[in-house]
């Protein structure tokens, strides 16, 4: 799932919702929303099938493995408060989430593959794994090269991306410092209360 390189633009419409921002999955979804394949205009999934399309999408649009996934549930099912939130939490915490989310890049998989061939630097130190968990204080910002300081100036002004509360962001400096943790609200994946507790009631079978 993390290095998912089939057509981007089927998932979206199978999940019925916008997990990959490429140009041409964001067309193709815009020409035809209804699900791929034949005779699925009108039916209406099972609940298993619903809470296994909310995993998806959670799985797709994080670039998550099965195995991740997992991983990450098991650890916020011993922590106080809503499971689904902090799994999500979690999940908005990983560096390649917050590269995208603050403008470095315009997807999260163009943002994975930056951290991947070691652009980016947190606190300094080249940073390498796309899941590593960015903590209150950290300072992210693209390693000192000429050429990837202008290819990230470019995308950063071309990315479309919301302030963020927790995340301040220097275009100019390509600087990100990060004051806090993400809150419930921040959460930017496409699921309501209703769909999280889907996942977490399928990912506690």
């Amino acid at each position: 799932m993390a290095r998912y390189t089939g057509p981007k633009a089927r998932v979206n419409r199978r999940l019925k919702a916008m997990v990959y921002e490429d140009a041409g999955a964001v067309r193709a979804m815009e020409r035809r929303e209804n699900p791929p394949g034949m005779h699925t205009r009108g039916r209406r999934p099972s609940n298993y099938g619903m809470a296994l399309m909310e995993k998806q999408k959670i799985k797709h649009f994080y670039g998550l493995g099965e195995r991740q996934l997992r991983r990450y549930f098991n650890s916020v099912t011993r922590k106080k408060g809503n499971t689904g939130e902090n799994l999500l939490v979690v999940c908005e915490r990983r560096l390649d989430n917050v590269v995208r989310r603050t403008g470095f890049t315009k997807t999260r998989p163009q943002a994975r593959q930056g951290i991947a061939h070691g652009h980016f630097q947190v606190n300094g130190v080249k940073v390498t794994s796309p899941s590593y968990q960015i903590r209150p204080g950290d300072v992210i910002t693209v390693r000192n090269r000429t050429n990837l300081l202008n290819f990230y100036r470019v995308l950063a002004e071309e990315a479309a991306s919301e302030p963020l509360d927790w995340v301040t962001f220097d275009v100019e400096t390509l600087r990100a410092t990060v004051q806090g943790n993400p809150s419930s609200t921040d959460i930017s994946a496409p699921l309501d209360a209703t769909a999280i507790n889907m996942v977490v009631e399928f990912l506690s079978r």
